[in-house]
Protein backbone atom coordinates (compact mmCIF):
# COMPACT_ATOMS: atom_id res chain seq x y z
CA UNK A 1 0.00 0.00 0.00
CA UNK A 2 1.07 3.57 -0.54
CA UNK A 3 0.33 6.34 1.88
CA UNK A 4 -1.33 9.61 0.96
CA UNK A 5 -1.62 12.90 2.83
CA UNK A 6 -5.26 13.90 3.03
CA UNK A 7 -4.47 17.18 4.79
CA UNK A 8 -3.12 18.60 1.51
CA UNK A 9 -5.80 20.88 -0.05
CA UNK A 10 -4.58 20.39 -3.66
CA UNK A 11 -4.75 16.61 -3.20
CA UNK A 12 -8.29 16.80 -1.81
CA UNK A 13 -9.31 19.03 -4.73
CA UNK A 14 -7.77 16.59 -7.19
CA UNK A 15 -9.58 13.64 -5.61
CA UNK A 16 -12.89 15.50 -5.71
CA UNK A 17 -12.30 16.47 -9.35
CA UNK A 18 -11.52 12.87 -10.32
CA UNK A 19 -14.55 11.63 -8.40
CA UNK A 20 -16.89 14.01 -10.24
CA UNK A 21 -15.27 13.45 -13.62
CA UNK A 22 -15.62 9.67 -13.28
CA UNK A 23 -19.34 9.90 -12.55
CA UNK A 24 -18.92 9.70 -8.74
CA UNK A 25 -17.10 6.39 -8.95
CA UNK A 26 -15.29 5.42 -5.77
CA UNK A 27 -13.35 2.90 -7.83
CA UNK A 28 -11.70 5.64 -9.86
CA UNK A 29 -10.59 7.56 -6.78
CA UNK A 30 -9.50 4.47 -4.85
CA UNK A 31 -7.62 3.20 -7.89
CA UNK A 32 -5.72 6.47 -8.19
CA UNK A 33 -4.65 6.16 -4.54
CA UNK A 34 -3.97 2.43 -4.34
CA UNK A 35 -2.43 0.94 -7.47
CA UNK A 36 1.10 1.81 -8.57
CA UNK A 37 2.53 -0.80 -10.97
CA UNK A 38 6.32 -0.98 -11.37
CA UNK A 39 7.37 1.40 -14.13
CA UNK A 40 9.02 0.04 -16.14
CA UNK A 41 7.81 -3.54 -15.57
CA UNK A 42 10.33 -6.02 -14.20
CA UNK A 43 9.75 -8.54 -16.98
CA UNK A 44 8.33 -9.00 -20.44
CA UNK A 45 6.63 -11.79 -22.33
CA UNK A 46 8.55 -12.33 -25.55
CA UNK A 47 5.97 -13.03 -28.24
CA UNK A 48 6.47 -16.12 -30.41
CA UNK A 49 4.57 -17.09 -33.56
CA UNK A 50 3.17 -20.58 -34.17
CA UNK A 51 6.28 -21.56 -36.12
CA UNK A 52 8.62 -20.36 -33.35
CA UNK A 53 9.57 -17.03 -34.89
CA UNK A 54 10.37 -14.26 -32.43
CA UNK A 55 7.85 -11.46 -32.91
CA UNK A 56 8.58 -7.79 -32.23
CA UNK A 57 7.69 -6.42 -28.83
CA UNK A 58 4.16 -5.07 -28.58
CA UNK A 59 4.42 -1.35 -27.88
CA UNK A 60 1.28 -0.78 -25.85
CA UNK A 61 2.53 2.52 -24.46
CA UNK A 62 3.02 4.34 -27.75
CA UNK A 63 1.00 7.54 -27.54
CA UNK A 64 1.42 7.99 -31.28
CA UNK A 65 -0.34 4.72 -32.07
CA UNK A 66 -2.42 5.21 -35.19
CA UNK A 67 -5.24 3.28 -33.58
CA UNK A 68 -5.39 5.91 -30.86
CA UNK A 69 -6.05 8.51 -33.52
CA UNK A 70 -8.81 6.33 -34.93
CA UNK A 71 -10.30 5.95 -31.45
CA UNK A 72 -10.38 9.70 -30.95
CA UNK A 73 -11.50 10.59 -34.46
CA UNK A 74 -15.01 11.95 -34.62
CA UNK A 75 -15.62 12.05 -30.87
CA UNK A 76 -18.32 14.45 -29.87
CA UNK A 77 -18.16 16.81 -26.94
CA UNK A 78 -18.91 14.92 -23.74
CA UNK A 79 -18.08 11.49 -25.20
CA UNK A 80 -14.63 11.51 -23.63
CA UNK A 81 -16.18 11.65 -20.15
CA UNK A 82 -18.64 8.87 -21.07
CA UNK A 83 -15.76 6.80 -22.41
CA UNK A 84 -13.86 7.25 -19.15
CA UNK A 85 -16.85 6.13 -17.11
CA UNK A 86 -17.31 3.01 -19.23
CA UNK A 87 -13.68 2.08 -18.77
CA UNK A 88 -13.25 2.68 -15.07
CA UNK A 89 -16.62 3.12 -13.36
CA UNK A 90 -18.02 -0.16 -12.14
CA UNK A 91 -19.44 0.44 -8.70
CA UNK A 92 -22.49 -1.67 -9.62
CA UNK A 93 -20.32 -4.74 -10.18
CA UNK A 94 -22.11 -7.98 -9.32
CA UNK A 95 -20.55 -11.37 -9.92
CA UNK A 96 -23.59 -13.47 -9.03
CA UNK A 97 -23.71 -14.82 -12.55
CA UNK A 98 -19.96 -15.65 -12.65
CA UNK A 99 -19.46 -17.63 -10.64
CA UNK A 100 1.63 -30.54 13.04
CA UNK A 101 5.41 -30.66 13.44
CA UNK A 102 7.55 -28.43 11.27
CA UNK A 103 10.07 -31.10 10.39
CA UNK A 104 13.60 -30.48 9.14
CA UNK A 105 14.79 -30.07 5.60
CA UNK A 106 17.15 -27.94 3.56
CA UNK A 107 15.85 -24.74 1.98
CA UNK A 108 17.16 -24.43 -1.55
CA UNK A 109 17.64 -20.85 -2.73
CA UNK A 110 19.75 -19.15 -5.33
CA UNK A 111 22.57 -18.66 -2.84
CA UNK A 112 22.91 -22.41 -2.21
CA UNK A 113 22.81 -23.63 -5.77
CA UNK A 114 24.53 -22.28 -8.90
CA UNK A 115 24.85 -23.55 -12.43
CA UNK A 116 26.90 -22.31 -15.36
CA UNK A 117 23.79 -21.70 -17.44
CA UNK A 118 20.24 -21.35 -16.15
CA UNK A 119 17.05 -21.46 -18.21
CA UNK A 120 14.04 -19.74 -16.66
CA UNK A 121 10.98 -19.73 -18.86
CA UNK A 122 13.08 -19.56 -22.00
CA UNK A 123 15.38 -16.83 -20.70
CA UNK A 124 19.01 -17.90 -20.53
CA UNK A 125 21.57 -16.34 -18.29
CA UNK A 126 25.20 -17.30 -18.86
CA UNK A 127 28.16 -17.29 -16.50
CA UNK A 128 31.91 -17.63 -16.96
CA UNK A 129 33.00 -20.61 -19.07
CA UNK A 130 34.69 -23.45 -17.24
CA UNK A 131 38.45 -23.08 -17.01
CA UNK A 132 40.87 -25.56 -18.58
CA UNK A 133 41.71 -28.78 -16.74
CA UNK A 134 45.30 -28.59 -17.96
CA UNK A 135 47.91 -28.48 -15.16
CA UNK A 136 51.06 -26.33 -15.32
CA UNK A 137 53.64 -27.67 -12.86
CA UNK A 138 55.53 -24.36 -12.99
CA UNK A 139 52.70 -22.44 -11.37
CA UNK A 140 52.97 -21.62 -7.69
CA UNK A 141 49.19 -21.67 -7.34
CA UNK A 142 47.01 -24.55 -8.45
CA UNK A 143 44.39 -24.18 -11.11
CA UNK A 144 41.80 -24.82 -8.42
CA UNK A 145 43.02 -21.74 -6.55
CA UNK A 146 42.77 -19.68 -9.72
CA UNK A 147 39.30 -21.03 -10.48
CA UNK A 148 38.17 -20.23 -6.94
CA UNK A 149 39.46 -16.67 -7.26
CA UNK A 150 37.74 -16.27 -10.62
CA UNK A 151 34.48 -17.59 -9.24
CA UNK A 152 34.73 -15.31 -6.21
CA UNK A 153 35.52 -12.27 -8.37
CA UNK A 154 32.74 -13.14 -10.80
CA UNK A 155 30.25 -13.54 -7.96
CA UNK A 156 31.31 -10.19 -6.52
CA UNK A 157 30.98 -8.48 -9.89
CA UNK A 158 27.55 -10.03 -10.44
CA UNK A 159 26.39 -8.90 -7.03
CA UNK A 160 27.72 -5.39 -7.58
CA UNK A 161 26.07 -5.16 -11.00
CA UNK A 162 22.78 -6.45 -9.63
CA UNK A 163 22.91 -3.93 -6.78
CA UNK A 164 23.72 -1.16 -9.26
CA UNK A 165 20.76 -2.08 -11.46
CA UNK A 166 18.39 -2.27 -8.53
CA UNK A 167 19.59 1.09 -7.24
CA UNK A 168 19.19 2.60 -10.71
CA UNK A 169 15.66 1.22 -10.89
CA UNK A 170 14.85 2.72 -7.48
CA UNK A 171 16.41 6.05 -8.44
CA UNK A 172 14.44 6.20 -11.68
CA UNK A 173 11.20 5.37 -9.87
CA UNK A 174 11.91 8.01 -7.22
CA UNK A 175 12.67 10.60 -9.91
CA UNK A 176 9.34 9.88 -11.57
CA UNK A 177 7.54 10.13 -8.24
CA UNK A 178 9.16 13.48 -7.55
CA UNK A 179 8.20 14.75 -10.98
CA UNK A 180 4.61 13.69 -10.34
CA UNK A 181 4.64 15.25 -6.87
CA UNK A 182 5.78 18.60 -8.26
CA UNK A 183 2.97 18.74 -10.77
CA UNK A 184 -0.51 20.06 -10.20
CA UNK A 185 -2.44 17.14 -8.60
CA UNK A 186 -5.47 17.60 -10.83
CA UNK A 187 -3.34 17.53 -13.98
CA UNK A 188 -1.28 14.57 -12.75
CA UNK A 189 -4.31 12.44 -11.82
CA UNK A 190 -6.20 13.29 -14.98
CA UNK A 191 -3.26 12.52 -17.25
CA UNK A 192 -2.53 9.27 -15.42
CA UNK A 193 -6.15 8.20 -15.79
CA UNK A 194 -6.13 8.96 -19.52
CA UNK A 195 -2.79 7.20 -20.00
CA UNK A 196 -4.03 4.04 -18.28
CA UNK A 197 -7.22 3.94 -20.34
CA UNK A 198 -5.33 4.43 -23.59
CA UNK A 199 -2.88 1.69 -22.67
CA UNK A 200 -5.75 -0.66 -21.81
CA UNK A 201 -7.34 -0.19 -25.24
CA UNK A 202 -4.11 -0.79 -27.13
CA UNK A 203 -3.26 -3.81 -25.00
CA UNK A 204 -6.74 -5.27 -25.59
CA UNK A 205 -6.25 -5.04 -29.37
CA UNK A 206 -2.82 -6.65 -29.18
CA UNK A 207 -3.84 -9.50 -26.87
CA UNK A 208 -7.01 -10.25 -28.82
CA UNK A 209 -5.07 -10.48 -32.08
CA UNK A 210 -2.36 -12.62 -30.46
CA UNK A 211 -4.99 -15.05 -29.14
CA UNK A 212 -6.50 -15.46 -32.61
CA UNK A 213 -3.06 -15.96 -34.17
CA UNK A 214 -1.96 -18.59 -31.64
CA UNK A 215 0.89 -16.48 -30.28
CA UNK A 216 2.79 -18.00 -27.34
CA UNK A 217 5.18 -16.37 -24.87
CA UNK A 218 8.61 -16.71 -23.30
CA UNK A 219 9.23 -15.17 -19.88
CA UNK A 220 12.14 -12.72 -19.89
CA UNK A 221 12.91 -11.20 -16.46
CA UNK A 222 14.43 -7.74 -16.17
CA UNK A 223 18.18 -7.61 -15.41
CA UNK A 224 17.16 -5.95 -12.16
CA UNK A 225 15.71 -9.24 -10.87
CA UNK A 226 17.15 -11.98 -13.09
CA UNK A 227 20.16 -12.60 -10.83
CA UNK A 228 17.92 -13.51 -7.90
CA UNK A 229 15.89 -16.19 -9.70
CA UNK A 230 17.07 -19.70 -8.75
CA UNK A 231 16.91 -22.64 -11.16
CA UNK A 232 13.71 -24.66 -11.21
CA UNK A 233 13.44 -28.35 -12.18
CA UNK A 234 9.83 -28.12 -13.28
CA UNK A 235 8.37 -26.02 -16.08
CA UNK A 236 7.84 -22.26 -16.12
CA UNK A 237 4.88 -21.43 -18.33
CA UNK A 238 3.99 -17.84 -19.26
CA UNK A 239 0.31 -17.56 -20.22
CA UNK A 240 -2.28 -14.93 -21.07
CA UNK A 241 -5.59 -15.88 -19.46
CA UNK A 242 -8.75 -14.43 -20.97
CA UNK A 243 -10.58 -12.67 -22.34
CA UNK A 244 -12.65 -11.54 -19.37
CA UNK A 245 -16.32 -11.65 -20.38
CA UNK A 246 -17.24 -8.06 -19.64
CA UNK A 247 -14.00 -6.11 -20.19
CA UNK A 248 -12.25 -8.27 -22.80
CA UNK A 249 -9.08 -8.11 -20.69
CA UNK A 250 -6.33 -10.75 -20.84
CA UNK A 251 -4.32 -11.32 -17.64
CA UNK A 252 -0.62 -12.21 -17.70
CA UNK A 253 0.38 -15.11 -15.45
CA UNK A 254 3.39 -17.30 -14.79
CA UNK A 255 2.87 -20.92 -13.78
CA UNK A 256 5.61 -22.81 -11.95
CA UNK A 257 4.60 -26.42 -12.44
CA UNK A 258 6.20 -29.46 -10.81
CA UNK A 259 7.31 -32.47 -12.80
CA UNK A 260 4.60 -35.19 -13.04
CA UNK A 261 6.78 -37.55 -11.00
CA UNK A 262 6.62 -35.08 -8.07
CA UNK A 263 2.83 -34.80 -8.09
CA UNK A 264 0.03 -36.68 -6.36
CA UNK A 265 -3.77 -36.30 -6.42
CA UNK A 266 -3.42 -33.99 -3.40
CA UNK A 267 -0.74 -31.70 -4.84
CA UNK A 268 -1.72 -28.12 -4.11
CA UNK A 269 -1.60 -25.09 -6.40
CA UNK A 270 -0.86 -21.71 -4.81
CA UNK A 271 -2.62 -18.81 -6.54
CA UNK A 272 -0.44 -15.86 -5.58
CA UNK A 273 -1.83 -12.29 -5.55
CA UNK A 274 1.17 -10.01 -5.13
CA UNK A 275 1.64 -6.63 -3.43
CA UNK A 276 1.16 -3.17 -4.87
CA UNK A 277 4.52 -2.13 -6.30
CA UNK A 278 5.32 -5.64 -7.59
CA UNK A 279 4.65 -7.68 -10.69
CA UNK A 280 5.23 -11.16 -12.09
CA UNK A 281 8.91 -10.41 -12.65
CA UNK A 282 9.50 -9.09 -9.14
CA UNK A 283 7.97 -12.23 -7.62
CA UNK A 284 9.74 -14.78 -9.84
CA UNK A 285 12.47 -15.68 -7.35
CA UNK A 286 10.08 -16.28 -4.46
CA UNK A 287 7.75 -18.37 -6.61
CA UNK A 288 10.62 -20.70 -7.56
CA UNK A 289 11.58 -21.15 -3.91
CA UNK A 290 7.97 -21.81 -2.91
CA UNK A 291 7.32 -24.34 -5.69
CA UNK A 292 10.51 -26.31 -4.99
CA UNK A 293 10.35 -26.37 -1.21
CA UNK A 294 6.60 -26.67 -0.68
CA UNK A 295 6.19 -29.19 -3.52
CA UNK A 296 3.31 -27.15 -4.90
CA UNK A 297 2.48 -25.69 -8.26
CA UNK A 298 2.57 -21.90 -8.00
CA UNK A 299 0.81 -19.41 -10.26
CA UNK A 300 1.43 -15.68 -9.92
CA UNK A 301 -0.52 -13.22 -12.05
CA UNK A 302 -0.58 -9.49 -12.70
CA UNK A 303 -3.61 -7.35 -11.95
CA UNK A 304 -5.26 -5.37 -14.71
CA UNK A 305 -2.93 -2.53 -15.70
CA UNK A 306 0.18 -4.26 -14.31
CA UNK A 307 3.03 -5.70 -16.37
CA UNK A 308 1.79 -7.58 -19.44
CA UNK A 309 -1.85 -7.62 -18.30
CA UNK A 310 -4.43 -5.49 -20.03
CA UNK A 311 -7.15 -3.39 -18.45
CA UNK A 312 -7.14 -0.58 -15.91
CA UNK A 313 -5.94 -1.03 -12.30
CA UNK A 314 -9.08 -0.84 -10.14
CA UNK A 315 -10.53 -2.68 -7.17
CA UNK A 316 -13.38 -4.21 -9.19
CA UNK A 317 -11.00 -5.36 -11.90
CA UNK A 318 -8.84 -7.21 -9.36
CA UNK A 319 -11.94 -9.22 -8.45
CA UNK A 320 -12.53 -10.10 -12.08
CA UNK A 321 -8.85 -10.94 -12.50
CA UNK A 322 -8.59 -13.32 -9.55
CA UNK A 323 -11.88 -15.06 -10.43
CA UNK A 324 -10.85 -15.63 -14.03
CA UNK A 325 -7.40 -16.89 -13.04
CA UNK A 326 -8.89 -19.12 -10.32
CA UNK A 327 -11.27 -20.76 -12.78
CA UNK A 328 -8.37 -21.32 -15.21
CA UNK A 329 -6.26 -22.89 -12.45
CA UNK A 330 -9.04 -25.26 -11.37
CA UNK A 331 -9.67 -26.32 -14.97
CA UNK A 332 -6.07 -26.63 -16.16
CA UNK A 333 -3.86 -27.34 -13.14
CA UNK A 334 -5.46 -28.19 -9.80
CA UNK A 335 -8.46 -30.18 -11.12
CA UNK A 336 -10.24 -29.51 -7.83
CA UNK A 337 -11.02 -26.34 -5.85
CA UNK A 338 -9.87 -28.06 -2.68
CA UNK A 339 -6.37 -28.23 -4.17
CA UNK A 340 -6.12 -24.44 -4.57
CA UNK A 341 -4.55 -22.23 -1.90
CA UNK A 342 -5.23 -18.51 -2.24
CA UNK A 343 -2.23 -16.40 -1.19
CA UNK A 344 -2.55 -12.63 -0.82
CA UNK A 345 0.33 -10.32 0.03
CA UNK A 346 -0.51 -6.76 1.12
CA UNK A 347 -2.85 -5.40 -1.60
CA UNK A 348 -3.22 -9.01 -2.76
CA UNK A 349 -5.08 -9.76 0.47
CA UNK A 350 -8.03 -7.88 -1.03
CA UNK A 351 -8.81 -10.11 -4.02
CA UNK A 352 -7.79 -13.20 -2.02
CA UNK A 353 -10.24 -12.48 0.82
CA UNK A 354 -12.90 -11.59 -1.73
CA UNK A 355 -12.62 -14.92 -3.51
CA UNK A 356 -12.21 -17.00 -0.35
CA UNK A 357 -15.43 -15.52 1.03
CA UNK A 358 -17.31 -16.63 -2.11
CA UNK A 359 -15.80 -20.06 -2.76
CA UNK A 360 -16.75 -22.50 -0.02
CA UNK A 361 -14.62 -25.32 -1.46
CA UNK A 362 -11.30 -23.47 -1.81
CA UNK A 363 -8.47 -25.36 -0.11
CA UNK A 364 -6.89 -22.65 2.05
CA UNK A 365 -6.07 -18.95 2.46
CA UNK A 366 -2.73 -17.32 3.31
CA UNK A 367 -2.62 -13.60 4.17
CA UNK A 368 0.82 -11.98 4.16
CA UNK A 369 0.99 -8.49 5.72
CA UNK A 370 -2.75 -7.97 5.13
CA UNK A 371 -4.97 -4.99 5.98
CA UNK A 372 -8.48 -4.75 7.39
CA UNK A 373 -9.55 -2.43 4.56
CA UNK A 374 -7.87 -0.12 2.05
CA UNK A 375 -8.80 3.26 3.46
CA UNK A 376 -7.95 2.20 7.02
CA UNK A 377 -4.35 1.92 5.84
CA UNK A 378 -4.32 5.34 4.21
CA UNK A 379 -6.00 7.16 7.09
CA UNK A 380 -7.57 6.22 10.45
CA UNK A 381 -10.27 8.81 9.82
CA UNK A 382 -13.62 7.48 8.61
CA UNK A 383 -14.34 10.73 6.77
CA UNK A 384 -13.55 8.91 3.51
CA UNK A 385 -15.32 5.68 4.44
CA UNK A 386 -17.52 6.10 1.39
CA UNK A 387 -14.41 5.52 -0.73
CA UNK A 388 -13.22 2.45 1.18
CA UNK A 389 -12.08 -0.59 -0.79
CA UNK A 390 -11.13 -4.20 -0.06
CA UNK A 391 -13.22 -4.66 3.14
CA UNK A 392 -11.20 -7.69 4.27
CA UNK A 393 -12.37 -7.43 7.87
CA UNK A 394 -15.94 -8.14 6.77
CA UNK A 395 -15.16 -10.83 4.22
CA UNK A 396 -12.80 -12.85 6.41
CA UNK A 397 -15.76 -13.72 8.65
CA UNK A 398 -17.36 -15.61 5.76
CA UNK A 399 -14.51 -17.94 4.79
CA UNK A 400 -14.95 -21.72 5.10
CA UNK A 401 -11.32 -22.81 4.69
CA UNK A 402 -8.27 -22.79 6.96
CA UNK A 403 -6.52 -19.40 7.20
CA UNK A 404 -2.86 -18.67 7.95
CA UNK A 405 -1.85 -15.04 8.66
CA UNK A 406 1.70 -13.70 8.92
CA UNK A 407 2.62 -10.11 9.74
CA UNK A 408 5.72 -8.20 10.82
CA UNK A 409 5.41 -6.56 14.23
CA UNK A 410 7.30 -3.48 13.01
CA UNK A 411 5.32 -3.00 9.81
CA UNK A 412 5.09 0.75 9.14
CA UNK A 413 3.11 0.51 5.92
CA UNK A 414 0.29 -1.73 7.16
CA UNK A 415 0.27 -1.67 10.95
CA UNK A 416 0.66 -4.99 12.74
CA UNK A 417 -2.75 -4.40 14.37
CA UNK A 418 -4.42 -5.04 11.01
CA UNK A 419 -3.16 -8.61 11.04
CA UNK A 420 -4.24 -9.10 14.66
CA UNK A 421 -7.74 -7.81 13.92
CA UNK A 422 -8.10 -10.12 10.92
CA UNK A 423 -6.89 -13.11 12.95
CA UNK A 424 -9.55 -12.41 15.57
CA UNK A 425 -12.24 -12.16 12.86
CA UNK A 426 -11.45 -15.54 11.28
CA UNK A 427 -14.11 -18.14 12.17
CA UNK A 428 -12.77 -20.27 15.00
CA UNK A 429 -12.96 -23.53 13.05
CA UNK A 430 -10.83 -21.96 10.26
CA UNK A 431 -8.23 -20.31 12.47
CA UNK A 432 -4.65 -21.59 12.55
CA UNK A 433 -1.67 -20.36 14.54
CA UNK A 434 -0.50 -17.02 13.09
CA UNK A 435 3.11 -15.94 12.66
CA UNK A 436 3.78 -12.55 14.21
CA UNK A 437 7.32 -11.89 13.03
CA UNK A 438 9.48 -9.96 15.51
CA UNK A 439 11.73 -7.12 14.31
CA UNK A 440 10.35 -7.28 10.76
CA UNK A 441 8.38 -4.80 8.70
CA UNK A 442 6.25 -4.92 5.57
CA UNK A 443 8.68 -6.20 2.93
CA UNK A 444 11.55 -7.81 4.85
CA UNK A 445 9.96 -10.84 6.52
CA UNK A 446 11.83 -13.18 4.18
CA UNK A 447 15.22 -11.48 4.46
CA UNK A 448 18.18 -13.47 5.77
CA UNK A 449 17.20 -16.60 7.66
CA UNK A 450 13.59 -15.49 7.58
CA UNK A 451 13.06 -17.48 4.38
CA UNK A 452 13.82 -20.72 6.28
CA UNK A 453 11.21 -20.13 8.96
CA UNK A 454 8.79 -18.87 6.31
CA UNK A 455 9.03 -22.11 4.32
CA UNK A 456 8.74 -24.24 7.45
CA UNK A 457 5.57 -22.54 8.58
CA UNK A 458 4.02 -22.55 5.13
CA UNK A 459 4.91 -26.21 4.74
CA UNK A 460 3.17 -27.02 8.01
CA UNK A 461 0.06 -25.14 6.87
CA UNK A 462 0.01 -26.86 3.46
CA UNK A 463 0.34 -30.30 5.04
CA UNK A 464 -2.45 -29.52 7.51
CA UNK A 465 -4.89 -29.06 4.62
CA UNK A 466 -4.76 -32.79 3.93
CA UNK A 467 -5.48 -33.75 7.56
Amino acid sequence: MSCCCFCCPPAITALFYLWVRSGFSKGSVAGALTFFPPDPPLYKFQRMSKDGTVLPDADDDDDNDSNKKNDEKGKKIGEEEDDERRDVDDDDYDDSDDESDLGTFDIETNSTRRTNTENVGGSRRGSLPPSSDKIDDGKKRTDDDVDNNIDANADQLRRQEQQRRRQQHRDDAERRRQEEANRDPIVAMTERSKRLRSRAKRRARIDSTDAKDGVTYVFVPSPVVSGSIPPFNGTVNPVKIGPQKRTGTFVAALLYKLQPSECSPNTKTILFSHGNAADVGAMAGLQCVMAKNLRCHVLVYDYSGYGESGGVPMEKNTYRDVKMVYEWVVSNVAKSESNVILYGQSVGSGPSCYLASRRADVGGLVLHSPFTSGMRVLTPSRALACLDIFPNIDRIRKVKCKVFILHGRKDREVAFEHGVALQAAVPEECRTEPWWVPDKGHNDILDGNGIVEYIRRLNRFVRSLND
